[in-house]
């Protein structure tokens, strides 16, 4: 498991804008990332839109935001306009990067194999982990307020 203090997995994932976006880019940058098992879904939703209606908070903490599923880029893409999400969603079809972050089902509900469990990681200017939250349940939501806190606390 990711731990506070460890340097964040690098990684490139295709955007719900069919962009490829890297971690590293955000270098000077403090970075949210939130890991979600599926757009569409009541959780997932409520959780990104609230992301989305606090977005002014987060910017002003020199935050981005950047959400992964691994739903393809497609179905972000529309996830990502029908909620009007001012962030990049990204695809981890693969699954590669979700396994890298230790935030992963082999099977969630329905049998469904292999999908990003619930989470939310703060990185900061360097590329090291400030914050790390895996949720075991699908129908919790991450601790904003300790991610505002952390993000407080490199400002």
């Amino acid at each position: 498991m990711l731990t506070p203090g460890q340097k964040a997995p690098e990684f490139s994932l295709y955007s719900a804008d069919k962009k490829e976006v890297t971690l590293s880019t955000f270098k000077g940058k403090n970075v949210i990332i939130l890991f979600f098992p599926m757009a569409f879904t009541s959780v997932c939703t409520a959780e990104l839109c609230e992301m989305r209606d606090n977005i002014s908070i987060y910017s002003a903490l020199n935050a981005e935001v950047l959400g992964i599923s691994v739903d393809s880029p497609f179905t972000l893409a529309k996830f990502k306009e029908e909620q009007n999400l001012p962030f990049d969603l990204l695809s981890d079809f693969n699954k590669e990067v979700s396994q890298a972050y230790d935030t992963y089902y082999e099977t969630f509900v329905m049998n469904l194999k292999g999908v990003s469990k619930r989470s939310a990681f703060v990185v900061d200017q360097e590329g090291i982990i400030q914050y790390a939250e895996v949720l075991e349940s699908a129908g919790d939501v991450p601790n904003f307020q300790a991610v505002q806190q952390t993000l407080n606390s490199l400002n």
